[in-house]
């Protein structure tokens, strides 16, 4: 995210180099489009890091749920329960 920073704050300075007025319509357009950028990029920043936060507690609950399947599974075999399954086949009609 640092990167979008970077190039708000570019633009920032580029805008204030400008010299425009706010009290121009421009001005105005260009100064609430920017402050938009900033906005849209704290937003973002704010989803990563929620996003990181979801993931650990997935990994959490990942890791519980393995240790719960060996608990009550033991060593179950998938593969050996559909060695013992019969497919049948049905007409449709």
């Amino acid at each position: 995210m640092d990167y979008l920073y970077e190039k708000v704050a570019y633009l920032n300075g580029l805008i204030d180099g400008m010299e425009m007025e706010e009290t121009t319509k421009e001005g105005k357009a260009i100064s609430v489009i920017a402050e938009i950028l900033e906005d849209i990029i704290e937003t973002l920043d704010d989803m990563d890091e929620e996003k990181a936060e979801m993931e650990e507690y997935v990994e959490l609950m990942d890791d519980d749920l393995t240790i719960l399947e060996e608990e009550v599974f033991g060593e179950f075999d998938i593969e050996e329960l559909d060695e013992d399954i019969e497919e049948v086949e049905f007409d449709e009609e």
